[in-house]
């Protein structure tokens, strides 16, 4: 008896998708990444993957997702990853690796790319995403995908709405660009899988990996070697968070900011042979602030308000004052270290207002220095900063120039 054999045909495409989170964060400020900043039930970077995961149809299906982690914190990435319950879940479902990044974004791409090779070659179309874009949607993935399978390469831009020109080292302009050729790209960016595997080999074999951090971006690898990367319409919602002010684009599940609001309060004696400091800024005062640390009595209210807001505790349980080494510590150092806290633990803040009790010397000529100060320690607008001055009314200890005294409400959201 005579068999035939028919060969089968491939009706579901296999799709990987990559998300990139091995960066530094250094225009975020470098205090945290922001890739795990505090989004919904999860993270931002969890929130990408779960828009992903939920994509499946007769046309596609994802069966790969490797995340790019720092180098040394892969372990760490799968954990706060596998935090989120939701993500946990979808992610029994496909083959889900962290892989540690190198040197440069393409570099970190090439390390998944390689990862995806080895235990997923059949893989039809791959996805490169920014895991600092949390709010991709559904239809622009699918987008991306459908082209990619009929064009080989697909990346979601935007026509810029502003007037782009060309200046000279001096910024005076020396011509214009046409707008309507001009797109701003976005991710997730799809190729063909072996394609682009091949033209990441070919520039490696050839020149090195440090080769790759001449490259922006995965499009412009692959027009290294190949003609034709076609433009689907992005989302002005796909945006990604670069920069700290960004923040403010997080909301919680019910797109409402989560505030709270946080008291602080502070008193010191002035004494003779002690500096006097108020708000980071040296008063030239014959009296200062008599305390464990420099006694900045404005940065110490400041900084027990915003402990109180996000409930992280107070001044004295971060810098004990029976430990010698906050013996004259400055304040300004202080605050600063507190706001990493703060932010990592998704914690922003909107305003801050101050009532500054002083009887000499006159604070009104130093306000604005002072609220720059502030604003700087916090890393924030000095449009967020405000402080009144009060004198004591001759009444001790404040108005007999005995103690100078702060009270500080900060007002911070959720982000």
């Amino acid at each position: 008896m005579t068999m035939t054999l028919k060969m089968m045909t491939k009706t579901i495409s296999d799709v990987s998708v990559i998300v990139t989170a091995a960066g530094s964060s250094v225009r975020f400020g470098g205090e945290c990444k922001k890739e795990c900043l505090p989004y919904k039930d999860g993270t931002v970077l969890t929130a990408s993957i779960k828009t992903f995961l939920s994509l499946n149809n007769e046309k596609f299906k994802i069966s790969t997702l490797i995340v790019t982690a720092p180098r040394g914190g892969a372990s760490e990435m799968e954990n706060m990853i596998l935090r989120d319950s939701h993500a946990a879940q979808q992610l029994t479902n496909v083959r889900f690796f962290v892989v540690e990044g190198g040197v440069s974004r393409q570099e970190s791409v090439y390390n998944a790319l390689k990862k995806n090779a080895e235990c997923n070659f059949e893989t039809d179309v791959v996805l490169i995403h920014d895991g600092a874009r949390p709010f991709v949607s559904e239809n622009l993935i699918e987008n991306v995908i459908e082209a990619s399978l009929k064009y080989e390469a697909a990346v979601p831009a935007l026509s810029p709405t502003d007037t782009f020109k060309i200046v000279d080292e001096e910024n005076f302009i020396t011509s214009g660009l046409q707008r309507k050729y001009l797109r701003a790209v976005q991710t997730p960016q799809g190729f063909l899988f072996k394609k682009l595997l091949d033209a990441y080999n070919q520039i490696v074999n050839k020149d090195g990996l440090e080769k790759l951090s001449d490259f922006t971006d995965d499009a412009e690898i692959w027009g290294k070697f190949y003609n034709g990367i076609k433009t689907v319409d992005g989302e002005k919602s796909n945006i990604k968070i670069t920069f700290p002010s960004d923040r403010k684009m997080l909301l919680n599940d019910s797109g409402e900011k989560m505030i709270r609001v946080g008291l602080g309060y502070d008193l010191h004696r002035l004494v003779e042979g002690r500096k006097l400091i108020i708000g980071g800024i040296k008063f030239d005062f014959e009296k200062g602030e008599y305390a464990h640390s420099d006694g900045d009595v404005l940065l110490h209210a400041v900084t027990d308000a915003v402990l109180g807001a996000c409930g992280l505790g107070d001044i004295g349980s971060y810098f004990p004052p029976e430990d010698s080494k906050w013996k004259d510590a400055d304040s300004a150092f202080l605050l600063k270290t507190v706001m990493k806290d703060v932010r990592k633990n998704g914690w922003e803040i909107q305003n801050i207002d101050c009532v500054l009790k002083l009887e000499k010397p006159k604070f009104l000529p130093h306000r604005n220095e002072v609220i720059e100060s502030v604003a700087e320690i916090l890393g924030v607008s000095k449009d967020c900063v405000f402080i009144k001055a009060k004198t004591g009314e001759k009444l001790p200890p404040v108005g007999t120039g005995d103690a100078v005294e702060a009270e500080v409400v900060a007002l911070l959201y959720r982000v």
